[in-house]
């Protein structure tokens, strides 16, 4: 499980995250991940949240998703820089994934959207 100051949980917060200007995102075909960093973050901690839709699977497949996925985003969380707000969205392709595969893509993702966000600050 992520700390309670690490969890995107606000509705707003997931908004800026994906759709606000500077925001940037990476996707595969099993997952995309969202990330942005604003000014009024400046020296927070990271937050992470995850998008799982009905579209992956039942509630099950869908709960199941998102603790893989929780998973690696906590071992990979001092890697995120102060002040981002970060979004994985899983696609349908994550409900047959296995944990490996899952970690497989979200590294990557997860590393080149961070790339990104430190290029343009």
């Amino acid at each position: 499980m992520l700390p309670a100051p690490n969890r995107l949980r606000e509705r707003s917060d997931f908004a800026t995250a994906i759709r606000a200007p500077g925001a940037t995102r990476a996707g595969s075909r099993i997952l995309v991940v969202h990330a942005n960093v604003t000014d009024s973050r400046a020296g927070l901690p990271p937050r992470v949240g995850f998008v799982v839709s009905k579209g992956v699977g039942n509630a099950v497949v869908r709960n199941r998703t998102k603790r893989r996925l929780r998973a690696v985003v906590a071992s990979e969380l001092p890697g995120i820089p102060q002040g981002a707000d970060v979004v994985v969205r899983a696609q349908p392709a994550a409900a047959q994934a296995t944990s490996a595969e899952l970690a497989d893509s979200l590294k990557p993702l997860l590393h080149k959207v961070i790339r990104r966000l430190e290029v343009r600050t």
